[in-house]
């Protein structure tokens, strides 16, 4: 059949074309589509592509035909891009809802490790290297110890199931005590839920209340726990990023803690925004905290350089994607 109107939120599902979610929802009929994202650009500029595969078929031409012309990087192509693109862009920026929000301060804590935990650190980053000899152009195994040695940062137990201390985990317990003594609430995000696993023997110990979500939480659970929070159950909110990172109204909390760096920032804003929203009365914190000295600083200079990528595409400049050779420059 065939629809009159055809809405995808949070479009950016539909990023990678040869997924089977993005062909299903092209397959569907409909006389007028329109699609909501706040991350229309996560890692590259082909993920726009399927998005307005979906929106205006043809437009941007074919796949192959656009990736080519994007990767001469002379500007040209995509200012091209920018004059297709502009009339069926509009573009609703925090600065045009600033007098209804509250401010949002953003804080980096570097955690220092201790020195059998940076000895073990050590360890991992130059096995690491060893293990990836040989092997330089290959995205898939620089990116598993990758995260392997990002996994290390967050609680050395995940690589090495002996090793009890984790500098960062006390840290957290410290940062998580000070803002329940001072009456305040806090959304906790991680990207891996055995972390949070971690974190919530933690919480449990110290007899602190929360609440929790990951990818696993059913549907009606999600919503349960959502307005459990907002109720005033829970000092705390743990919840997986991926998971949690959209579609959650959870303005009862006034700061976040970021437990580990994304590759893209657009995400961890994203997550940040579950607390400062529409509805959200008082000013909000994000921390970040960090390993210092680690491949976690490394990923926080990818930032800046994500961020740009993310305005290039709605202001018409250039955008590359993280070579093999930028990627091994991690582990130094």
């Amino acid at each position: 059949r065939e629809w009159n109107g055809l809405v995808l939120d949070e479009a950016q599902a539909i990023k990678n074309d040869i997924s089977k979610r993005a062909h299903a929802v092209k397959s569907f009929r409909a006389g007028f589509r329109v699609v909501a994202t706040g991350t229309p650009v996560e890692n590259r500029l082909t993920e726009l592509w399927s998005i307005f595969d979906f929106l205006n078929p043809g437009l941007l031409g074919p796949s192959t035909t656009f990736a080519e012309r994007l990767t001469t990087d002379d500007g040209m192509a995509t200012e091209g891009l920018k004059r297709l693109v502009a009339p069926f862009i509009l573009r609703r920026q925090k600065a045009s809802v600033l007098t209804d929000l509250p401010e949002k301060t953003e804080v980096t804590l570097p955690v220092e490790l201790g020195d059998e935990e940076r000895t073990a650190y050590e360890a991992c980053r130059i096995r690491a290297l060893e293990n990836l000899k040989g092997n330089e152009e290959n995205r898939i195994s620089i990116l598993a110890e990758l995260t392997r040695l990002r996994r290390f940062c967050c609680h050395p137990s995940l690589v090495l199931p002996k090793f009890a201390k984790s500098a960062k985990l006390d840290a957290l317990r410290e940062l998580l005590s000070d803002l329940r003594d001072g009456g305040h609430r806090a959304l906790v995000f991680s990207q891996f839920t055995d972390y949070l696993a971690i974190v919530r023997k933690m919480l449990e110990k110290s007899g602190w209340t929360y609440q929790y979500l990951d990818g696993t939480t059913p549907i009606a659970e999600r919503g349960k726990a959502v307005d459990a929070f907002q109720r005033g159950e829970g000092d705390f909110f743990l919840i997986s990023l991926k998971a949690g990172g959209t579609g959650l109204n959870l303005t009862a909390a006034n700061y976040v803690v970021l437990l580990d760096p994304w590759w893209n920032p657009a995400v961890e804003n994203q997550a940040a925004d579950r607390a400062h929203r529409i509805g959200q009365k008082n000013p909000v914190t994000v921390y970040r905290l960090i390993a210092a000295k680690t491949v976690e600083e490394r990923v926080l200079e990818l930032h800046a350089e994500k961020r740009r990528i993310a305005d290039d595409v709605l202001e018409g400049t250039s955008s590359t994607r993280l070579t093999p050779e930028a990627l091994m420059r991690l582990f130094t």
